[in-house]
C-alpha cells in the first residue's frame, strides 16, 4: 500500500506536511516527504490512496479498556468482567472472556482505534491478566499483540465495598494492602523453589505472578486517590516491580511524588460523571500537570465507563485544560505502547513497525474530524464513504 500526500504526524518526532508512507505486507517500510518519493511505479502497488493532506497518524491506542469483556448492549450475560467470588484471581486471563464480537469493536476502527490494552475489572484485589491486541478480528488469538501484559491489582472503594458487603476481607484499604502483600510474598516463594528445583506440583495462581516478578509486565493498579495512588507505588517498591498507575484521578495532588516513584500514568475517564467519593477531584488538568513535572501520561476511556469510540475527544478536553498539542496526540498514540510495554511495534510511524494507520480529515480531537481510513496490520479495515463530511 501507498498513501500519497498527507499530512504524516509519525508520533516519533518528525512530521511531513506533505509526506508518503508506504507500506510491505503487514510492515511499515518507509515514511517521508513527497519529495523522497520521485521515481515511483504505480503499477508496483497493490493499493494507492491519495489523501490530499489529510492527517494520516499511527492507529489510537486505547491503554486500559474492558471492550469484549463486558459487552456492548449486553448486559449481565455479556458481562464478564469481574469474578467476584473470591478477592484473588490472579489466574484469570483476559483472552478467555474477551468477545471479538462486541460492537464497540467496530465503533474503535471507526474512531481510528487499531489497539487496545483489556483486562479485567477492579472488584478484586487481584482481578487477572490483560492482554494487548489489535482491533480487528474474529479469533482472539489471531488478535492478540502482548498476552499477558499486565497483572490488574485494585485499592480504595471497589474491592471495599465488594467485599466488605460481603462480611469478608478486605473491607478496608489495609485489607487490601495485606492481601496484596502476601499474595506477591507466596508468588516470590513459589519463584524462588521452581528455580531451585524443589518445586512440586504446578500452581497456575502462582503461575500467572512469575511474568510480574521477572518484570516482563507490570502491576496494572486501579488507584483513584491520592493515598491509594501512594500504597501502589509503596508496594512495587517493596517488591521490586514495575507498576502503571490506573486512573490517577488524583495525581494532580502528588504530581511529584509520581515522578519521584518513576512510574508512568494511564489518566482517566474523564469523560464520565463524579459517581463515586473516589472521583470528587476529578479533571482533565490532571493530565497537563503531570506531564508538566515529567510523568509519562497515556489517556483512556476505561470503556465502556466513557465509551472507547470518545478517545481522541478526551485526549482533545485535556489539550483544552492546559496539555500541549503533540502531548495530546502522543497520550493516545506512542505514549501508549510505550506504557503498555509494546512500542517496538506500535504507536508510531516507523519503518518495521506494524502498518497500524489512522487518516483524518484533520485533528483527531477536535470533535467535527471524521476518520477516513481504518488500517491494521497493512490491510484496509474501515473506509468512510462519506469522505466529503
Amino acid at each position: 500500500m501507498l498513501i500519497l500526500n498527507g499530512k504524516i504526524l509519525t508520533m516519533a518526532g518528525k512530521v511531513y506536511e506533505n509526506g508518503f508512507v508506504r507500506t510491505n505486507g503487514h510492515i511499515i517500510e518507509a515514511v517521508g516527504s513527497m519529495e523522497d518519493l520521485k521515481d515511483y511505479k504505480r503499477e508496483n502497488e497493490n493499493k494507492i490512496l491519495e489523501v490530499n493532506g489529510s492527517w494520516v497518524m499511527p492507529g489510537i491506542i486505547e491503554a486500559h479498556c474492558h471492550i469484549g469483556i463486558t459487552e456492548d448492549k449486553h448486559g449481565i450475560i455479556g458481562d464478564d468482567c469481574n469474578e467476584m467470588t473470591t478477592p484473588i484471581t490472579a489466574d484469570l486471563r483476559a483472552i478467555d472472556a474477551i468477545n471479538p464480537m462486541d460492537a464497540a469493536f467496530h465503533e474503535a476502527i471507526m474512531a481510528g482505534i487499531t489497539s487496545v490494552m483489556v483486562g479485567p475489572g477492579s472488584s478484586n484485589v487481584v482481578g487477572g491478566q490483560f492482554a494487548f491486541i489489535k482491533t480487528q478480528g474474529r479469533c482472539i488469538d489471531d488478535m492478540i499483540v502482548k498476552a499477558p501484559a499486565a497483572m490488574k491489582v485494585a485499592f480504595g472503594e471497589n474491592p471495599k465495598t465488594n467485599y466488605g458487603d460481603k462480611d469478608q476481607m478486605p473491607c478496608s484499604r489495609m485489607g487490601i494492602a495485606a492481601m496484596l502483600r502476601e499474595e506477591l510474598t507466596k508468588a516470590n516463594h513459589y519463584k524462588k523453589q521452581k528455580e531451585s528445583g524443589n518445586l512440586g506440583e504446578i500452581d497456575l495462581k502462582m503461575e500467572a505472578w512469575i511474568p510480574v516478578l521477572n518484570h516482563e509486565i507490570p502491576l496494572k493498579a486501579h488507584v483513584h486517590r491520592a493515598d491509594d495512588i501512594l500504597t501502589a507505588i509503596r508496594i512495587a517498591k517493596e517488591f521490586g516491580l514495575n507498576l502503571t498507575l490506573d486512573h490517577c484521578t488524583e495525581g494532580h495532588l502528588i504530581a511529584d511524588k509520581i515522578l519521584e516513584s518513576g512510574f508512568p500514568a494511564i489518566v482517566g475517564p474523564g469523560l464520565t460523571a463524579r459517581s463515586k467519593i473516589e472521583l470528587q477531584n476529578m479533571s482533565f488538568k490532571t493530565n497537563h500537570i503531570l506531564n508538566q513535572v515529567g510523568v509519562l501520561i497515556a489517556i483512556t476511556t476505561d470503556h465502556p465507563v466513557s465509551v472507547i469510540k470518545y478517545l481522541p475527544l478526551c485526549a482533545g478536553l485535556a489539550v483544552k485544560q492546559g496539555l500541549s498539542m503533540e502531548e495530546g496526540l502522543k497520550a493516545i498514540t506512542i505514549n501508549a505502547a510505550k506504557i503498555c510495554g509494546v512500542d517496538h511495534q506500535v504507536g508510531s510511524l516507523e519503518p518495521g513497525k506494524d502498518a497500524d494507520i489512522a487518516i483524518f480529515n484533520g485533528n483527531p480531537m477536535e470533535v467535527f474530524t471524521n476518520t477516513l481510513y481504518t488500517i491494521i496490520n497493512g490491510k484496509l479495515i474501515y473506509e468512510n464513504n462519506n469522505k466529503e463530511l
